[in-house]
């Protein structure tokens, strides 16, 4: 099999060595961890296509792997089985970018702050942006339907997606790359591996949705009593500012504190703590002072209405950098706790961070709360602390989902399922979800190969 994989890839293209294949057998937070034969890394679609058909016949697993930054075990081997780790970072080539069209074709390896780059040389916007976008890979964004800062004004991964290249698990390659906005002929396919985890197939490249770049920006960091204050806050900007809202980000007190701790030279934006605090990015066309002026006055007549307590706005780009970095630090600065990345209705997202709080406190009196994320979509990241809790996180997690599936929310709104909740899953998806959801995958993946113990 070894020597199959080296005649299709080259035989420094499959790893075999522990000290060569250990990065990709551990998922980027060291939670999950486990061996597979080999690492297999393809240059093309077609040299995926033969190892997906030699995995096939001989009932070989494959465990695809963009960046390896997921942060729910879903791009490491279980260690369970016959496998090999399929990494496509060499597949990183741009193919295409049509001005015209508004859309850029990438293959699956790209990184994505390379693909946010060429689409600002051309004097367009690839939105998608995230912490990870240094070392995350389209295939894996596209993958895990990735969110980050942006989707309150474009939406997560899945909006930003026109068209697919997928292998399929017997190893044919379907080609819909087309950059169509109206094509209504039939069942939408893409959509099935959009957020599939790798389960269903490996998406080899995509033609991705550009936008117009924006002339102005204005980034403002904004003190808030409460996290209710934080939800009106947000619907009085959204009446004001409309679509220029770009990004609205929730950080609480022990977030900010920990990246204090954590970074030297970060500083505090404000001269005094306040309880709750929100990153908001403002965008649109047009001359910056004009945008800016606009900003200053919604701020100051929701001071004047009591919707916020203090603000600050970034007078420079290095400025409004130094505030996006206290957010993107956030996840380093607090890394041993127990995490959660859940999504709740826009309009419920302070009661549950409100139960969930006094739920875990009336049972561990010592419990710290790192509550943070992208709330103008309903996406709350809440991490429960001190440490010692990683030992409770069963009892933790029991309190933190049924406050989430008592407000009608989701358990994972852009980590994905993976291996961290493939099993819990299956207290909040009805049977009949879960039925149809091991149709497709019989249907597509019948030999169970694709990914095995993710997501199902």
């Amino acid at each position: 099999m070894i020597e199959m994989l080296r005649d299709i890839v080259g035989a420094a293209h499959v790893l075999t060595a522990s000290q060569d294949t250990r990065p990709y057998f551990t998922d980027w937070r060291r939670q999950y961890s486990g061996s597979a034969e080999c690492v297999v890394r393809p240059a093309s679609t077609a040299e995926v296509a033969r190892v997906v058909e030699l995995c096939a016949a001989h009932g070989v697993a494959i465990v695809p792997q963009g960046g390896n930054t997921g942060l729910s075990g879903g791009s490491v081997p279980t260690g369970k089985g016959r496998e090999i780790v399929l990494a496509l970072g060499r597949m990183n080539r741009i193919r295409e970018l049509d001005r015209l069209n508004d859309t850029i074709t990438v293959e699956a390896g790209c990184v994505l702050a390379n693909v946010q780059r060429a689409a600002d040389e051309a004097g367009r916007l690839f939105a998608l942006s995230l912490a990870a976008e240094g070392s995350c890979q389209i295939g894996g964004n596209l993958s895990t339907n990735a969110g980050g800062v942006n989707v309150l004004r474009y939406g997560a991964a899945r909006e930003q997606v026109l068209g697919l290249e997928v292998v399929l698990p017997d190893g044919r390659i379907w080609n819909a790359l087309r950059g169509l906005r109206k094509d209504n002929t039939g069942y939408d396919l893409k959509q099935l591996f959009l957020g599939a985890e790798g389960t269903l197939g490996i998406i080899t490249a995509a033609v991705l949705r550009l936008h117009p770049k924006p002339s102005a920006s204005a980034t403002a960091w904004i003190a808030l009593a409460s996290a209710a204050a934080a939800m009106e806050l947000l619907a009085f900007l959204h009446e004001r500012l409309g679509e220029r809202l770009s990004a609205f980000e929730l950080l609480s007190r022990n977030c900010v504190e920990a990246v204090l701790a954590f970074a030297p030279g970060t500083q505090d934006p404000l001269a005094r703590p306040h309880p709750w605090y929100v990153l908001v990015e403002i965008a649109d066309s047009g001359e910056e002072q004009a945008l800016r002026e606009r900003v200053e006055k919604a701020l100051m007549d929701a001071a004047e209405r009591g919707a916020l307590a203090d603000a600050a706005l970034a007078q420079s780009g290095e400025q409004a950098r130094a505030l996006w970095r206290i957010r993107e630090t956030v996840p380093e600065a607090q890394f041993t706790n127990v995490k959660h990345d859940v999504a709740v209705p826009i309009s419920k997202t302070a009661d549950f961070i409100e139960r969930a709080t006094e739920r875990l406190a009336a049972r561990y009196p010592d419990v710290r709360i790192y509550a943070f994320g992208h709330v103008g979509d309903g996406n709350i990241h809440y991490n429960v602390g001190p440490e010692r809790l990683v030992a409770e996180r069963a009892a933790v997690n029991r309190i933190v989902y049924d406050t989430v599936a008592e407000l009608g929310g989701s358990i994972s709104a852009e980590h994905g399922l993976g291996q961290l909740k493939r099993d819990e899953i299956r207290a909040h998806k009805s049977p009949l979800e879960l039925e149809l959801m091991r149709r497709l995958k019989q249907t597509l993946d019948p030999q169970g190969l694709m990914n095995p113990g993710k997501v199902l």
